[in-house]
């Protein structure tokens, strides 16, 4: 089995390229050429073969899908920078998978392709948080990311490929950073977020389930990962050492963003992923801050000016 990964280098893909190196599968990985992704790869240069070249370029994507049985398709421009840069982001989200499907609909193998949408397709869903995939796709009016989704998907839909789709829910690591983003989201969204090592699970497992072909499907945490994003908050700065109620409500949005509880059954029962609850996340994030936490206390004032200035709404 030949296996392409677009977009190993990010967290999902990356995350994704460590579970499929488990498997006996042939891999061939493609993504931009940059110092970030050539110290990342260099781990293993010796178990896949690393194809760099941009997906926006034809050539470069008819390179990749040569002789290949299943892609995994994760390189997307995702927010803040899709948002911010939508010719950029629309060039590589709809445009580079438009060229992905092209160079697989002409290649003799007819390769299979397994697609990362978003849960942000659905819009708003505070008001009706439980989520299936034949719900209506409703992005938001100003989410240029989720509407990129759904074209991608409609391109997808509409090829002459063996295709299955994975929406994906707020994916969550060990790797820690905030971005303003975090304001966004009303205080109240229920969420249910997916460790990254289990979406890399879930991907990997899919390239020989033939059962997948033709649906589109969730990948979520499980109904032991879902809490509502102020629970998800709350938790995260109790464990920095800042205290629970470090941010006030002030902060962040009422309204317009995404999330929910999605019905996640049927990719559980093929896939087999949700390895994590939302207390082995917790409890990793408790491992990985260690005494640090003793040191952000000391400069908690400094650090919520600073992250306060970071939200659009409380300097409102």
């Amino acid at each position: 089995m030949k296996v392409l990964l677009t977009g190993a280098g990010g967290n999902v893909g990356f995350s994704t390229l460590k579970a499929l190196t488990k498997k006996e599968y042939f891999i061939r990985i493609f993504d931009i050429k940059n110092k970030r992704n050539k110290k990342l790869f260099s781990r293993y240069k010796n178990k896949v073969e690393i194809l760099y070249g941009d997906i926006r370029n034809i050539k470069d994507v008819q390179k990749a899908v040569e002789d290949i049985d299943v892609v995994i398709h994760v390189a997307a421009i995702i927010p803040p920078l899709a948002d911010k840069n939508v010719p950029l982001s629309h060039a590589v989200n709809v445009e580079g998978s438009r060229n992905l499907v092209k160079a697989m609909e002409s290649s003799q193998k007819n390769p299979g392709l397994i697609y990362t949408s978003s849960i942000a397709v659905y819009g708003d869903r505070r008001e009706n948080p439980l989520i299936k995939p034949t719900d209506a796709l409703n992005p938001n009016d100003d989410d240029e990311y989720a509407k990129q989704k759904i074209k991608a998907e409609k391109i997808i839909m509409a090829s002459k490929l063996k295709w299955a789709i994975f929406r994906l829910t707020f994916i969550v690591s060990d790797k820690l950073k905030m971005d303003p983003i975090m304001f966004y989201m009303p205080l109240d969204t229920p969420i249910e977020p997916c460790h990254t090592e289990d979406v890399g699970i879930a991907l990997a497992n899919a390239v020989e389930n033939e059962e997948i072909w033709g649906k589109t499907m969730h990948i979520a945490g499980g109904k032991r990962f879902r809490l509502t994003y102020k629970e998800f908050l709350s938790k995260m700065m109790e464990i920095f050492g800042l205290g629970k109620d470090f941010l006030p409500k002030e902060a962040f949005s009422k309204n317009n963003f995404h999330c929910g509880f999605m019905t996640t059954e049927d990719s559980e029962s093929l896939l087999h992923y949700q390895r994590h609850s939302k207390e082995d996340y917790f409890n990793e994030i408790k491992q990985k801050i260690g005494i640090k936490k003793y040191v952000m206390r000391i400069f908690r004032p400094f650090i919520r000016h600073y992250m306060l200035k970071r939200s659009p709404f409380y300097n409102k």
